[in-house]
């Protein structure tokens, strides 16, 4: 690697080597390296070896829980793991492993990931055009690789720059506490008059809350074991189905707390997560992107051992209205659900879009209709439970248009165009201002239309499937698993924009 001196320095500083990474990452000795003896050599007159300096870049083939990968890290240890040092065919070669053979790919990134630096233009005698001759086909294959395979990227260390851009070119990305990742670190960002710490300018606490990294863990050791947890869930491409595992969980269990779970009070929040453990394989929900578009939950799950994306509101975060961030989380994964053929469950509890001045600043319609596309878009299986809100334009992106989803509704499910708090004074104004007790009169129409909006009155007229008893929801999840199975198609999605 980078010597003796180098290696001690990466270890004192509380960080492994991209050797130790690569071996704590895979299953035991399965590792098959590519490229060991590649790097940058000095000879002397007589064409003899003086100096190597080796690639910056490990790559090969291993196994993760006897699944055959592809694994690609940044050796820190040589030049930073910048461009000075690199080889680009390594790479580039990884990735191209990954999309023709059909493996996924776990990318181990520190430093500028490959990138340049300054000192690159002395090293090569001349200034490098970004995206020039060889540049694009690497770029387009760390990009097409989303469409293709299941692509992981762990942030350890400062991340900058092309480094930076492969950790969001992921599925899922990860970052330990100590890491940092940005476009550019404090040196370059000191001109511009900030002069921030690596953690003040791309610590995991901004990152994850920005989304540009899904989860930050305390060691290297948890980043490799989420890693391996959420590559379970999926297919090694998408030319396969995800895999169905044994399940020793009785898809039939009823959890008594959940007829008790939604509070009679619409003023009175609920926890959500409670609610996902209930109804899904025990201990098989593996949440993604937990601080970024808080009012709604992602993440991966079983049902009776069958993979489904888990899409759920989170009533904590401003009543589980969707923010423009949120709305971008929704497309995400999404998105995500339909290139791997996962189907979809989606816990709602929406009412409606967020509203306000930021709301409006933030252009939250623009991308809650980028929502509705991305949910309209979808070819998979879907089922719908309606737990308490639906409401407003937000309110229909509960399921696809124009084909048929699996909807179910518990009694504390509550729908409309608009709540009736705040909506009553809109549309009775006038009969509210003319009566002699305005209070008592507002109070009056609300019980009427109470009755009215009853989830019942819906069923009878078929606006609903079914009204059932919410400790019946584990049962009917699985059922809907079972259903989806034989619908999933392997092979590219269609109709799909490749986006991180």
């Amino acid at each position: 690697m980078g010597g003796v001196e180098k290696v001690k320095r990466q270890r004192d500083q509380g960080r492994l080597t991209v050797r130790e990474r690569i071996d704590k990452m895979v299953d035991a000795n399965s590792f098959h390296e590519i490229g060991a003896v590649s790097g940058i050599g000095e000879y002397d007159e007589q064409g003899e070896l003086k100096q190597l300096t080796p690639a910056n870049c490990v790559f090969g083939r291993a196994k993760v829980d006897g699944r055959t990968v592809v694994v690609v890290g940044d050796d820190f240890t040589v030049r930073g793991g910048s461009a000075d040092a690199s080889i680009s065919a390594k790479p580039l070669m990884a990735e191209e492993m990954a999309h023709d053979f059909r493996l996924p790919i776990i990318r181990i990134i520190e430093g500028s990931g490959g990138g340049g630096s300054v000192k690159t233009i002395e090293t090569k005698g001349a200034a490098n055009l970004p995206g020039g001759i060889g540049g694009n086909r690497s770029y387009r294959y760390t990009i097409e690789n989303l469409a293709h395979v299941p692509v992981v990227g762990l942030g350890l260390g400062s991340v900058a720059g092309l480094g930076a851009a492969r950790l969001a070119a992921s599925h899922y990305s990860i970052m330990t506490r100590s890491s940092a990742m940005f476009v550019a670190g404090p040196p370059v960002v000191k001109r511009l008059g900030q002069d921030l710490t690596k953690q003040e300018l791309g610590g995991a606490d901004i990152q994850t809350r920005a989304g540009g990294v899904d989860d930050a863990v305390d060691t290297e050791e948890e980043a490799f074991a989420k890693a391996r947890r959420f590559l379970s869930y999926l297919p090694s491409s998408v030319f396969e189905l995800p895999p169905t595992l044994p399940c020793n969980d009785d898809p039939e269990r009823s959890e008594e707390s959940l007829i008790k779970a939604v509070p009679r009070s619409r003023r009175q929040v609920y926890k959500m997560r409670p609610i996902i453990e209930a109804v899904v394989d025990k201990g098989s929900f593996f949440e993604v992107n937990a601080n970024y578009g808080r009012p709604i939950i992602a993440g991966l799950a079983r049902l009776e051992g069958r993979a489904v994306l888990l899409l759920a509101s989170d009533p904590f975060h401003y009543g589980g209205s969707w923010t423009a961030e949120a709305c971008q989380k929704v497309v995400r994964w999404v998105d995500f659900a339909e290139i791997f053929h996962l189907p979809i469950v989606y816990l709602m509890d929406c009412p409606g879009f967020m509203i306000g001045l930021d709301a409006e600043k933030s252009a939250t319609i623009r991308y809650g209709v980028r929502a509705m596309a991305a949910v309209n878009q979808t070819t998979v299986p879907w089922c719908t439970v309606i737990v308490r809100n639906s409401f407003g334009v937000a309110g229909v992106v509960h399921q696809p248009a124009d084909r048929f989803s699996i909807r179910y509704a518990w009694p504390s499910a509550y729908w409309g165009s608009l709540p009736l708090e705040g909506g009553i004074e809109a549309a009775y104004r006038a009969e509210i201002d003319a009566a002699s007790d305005p209070a008592a009169k507002m109070k009056e129409i609300e019980d009427r239309l109470n009755k009215l909006r009853s989830p019942f009155r819906s069923a009878e007229k078929f606006w609903v499937e079914e009204i059932i008893d919410p400790r019946k929801t584990r049962s009917l999840l699985c059922e809907f698993a079972r259903l989806a199975e034989p619908l999933r198609t392997p092979g590219l999605a269609k109709n799909m924009t490749i986006r991180p």
